[in-house]
């Protein structure tokens, strides 16, 4: 008799803490996506601020660098990338590309923005995420 009370309790101790365990998965999967996605935005930032900086030509392709920050994450859909060629003197002043620099050479930089949206997988009532998720890499053309 002792061992059918003590399943029995174990089946109700289950039933309660069963629904508490799901809220915890469901929060670690949905933050788990962010994540992902969060890192794929970066990448693809990265990428398109890579290709910028090989060249100075390249830092004039804003296509090139578009097309090549979504090809590093060909799986994430919705993301939006912008590609801008900026200059700036030593001093770090922020010049059109087309100047000059009283204190030196003009450093020409390829910057990417990209962003996107992070899908919950689960809804959560009272608990407000946007999911915007966005990334920006800045680096000097050689």
């Amino acid at each position: 008799m002792t061992m059918r009370r003590r399943t029995g309790s174990a089946m109700v101790e289950f039933a309660l803490i069963a629904p508490v365990l799901l809220l915890l998965l469901a929060g670690v999967v949905d933050y788990s996506m962010a994540l992902r996605t969060a890192i794929a935005v970066s990448d693809a930032a990265r990428a398109g601020a890579h290709y910028g900086s090989l060249s100075t030509a390249n830092a004039n392709d804003t296509a090139g660098m578009e097309a090549a920050a979504r090809n590093a994450v060909p799986n994430l859909t919705g993301m939006t990338v912008t590609a801008v060629r900026s200059c700036k003197c030593p001093d770090g002043s922020v010049v059109s590309c087309t100047g000059t620099c009283g204190g030196g050479a003009l450093s020409v930089f390829a910057e990417v923005t990209t962003q996107t949206t992070a899908q919950n997988v689960f809804s959560y009532p009272g608990l407000s995420f946007s999911g915007a998720v966005s990334a920006k890499a800045v680096m000097r053309a050689r």
